[in-house]
């Protein structure tokens, strides 16, 4: 059952991901705020919003993490095919630097080369990178554009219930 299970998120994943790339950018952006809203960011009474546009500096969307602003996630949303090298990472951080920001998320539908994920690693503020791949499993994970079909709960013997039979 679990195989099964697996194979199925599998090919749910990679529907996702082709429905992602074939949306306009402006329903990207607002779906990358969704998810990390659903994921908890900006629990604590924030807001998210994504403010993508012609010249918008490098910035896709902004998540406030608390009712008075103080903590701010800055996001970048990319619906490319191919890999998203360092220049890229650096153009978003140069963004963040721009704003003060010490946080920031980097969404694409590609991949990022290992230039970019070194580079993130040693750098100030602090930026986190999700994959095509990674954004399909949240979005499942997180039920962000998908809705549960059905449920199974499977069950085992409780072995600690039939010992006390003994006592």
């Amino acid at each position: 059952m679990e195989a099964a299970y697996h194979r199925l998120n599998a090919g749910l994943a990679s529907e996702i991901l082709e429905r992602v790339k074939a949306a306009p950018p402006r329903f990207f952006e607002q779906l990358v705020v969704e998810l990390l809203l659903k994921m908890g960011y900006g629990r604590n009474g924030g807001t998210g919003e994504a403010v993508g546009k012609s010249g918008d500096e490098g910035i896709d969307g902004i998540i406030t993490e608390d009712q008075l602003g103080l903590e701010t996630v800055y996001l970048q949303a990319k619906r490319w095919e191919g890999t998203v090298g360092r220049p890229e990472i650096q153009k978003f951080v140069g963004a963040l630097h721009g704003r003060r920001a010490r946080k920031g998320v980097f969404i694409t539908t590609g991949s990022f080369s290992s230039d970019a994920v070194s580079y993130v690693r040693s750098i100030d503020p602090r930026v986190a990178l999700i994959d095509g791949t990674q954004l399909a499993k949240f979005m499942i994970d997180f039920n962000v554009g998908v809705t549960p079909n059905r449920s199974y709960e499977v069950k085992k013997i409780d072995s600690d219930y039939f010992e006390e039979i003994d006592d």
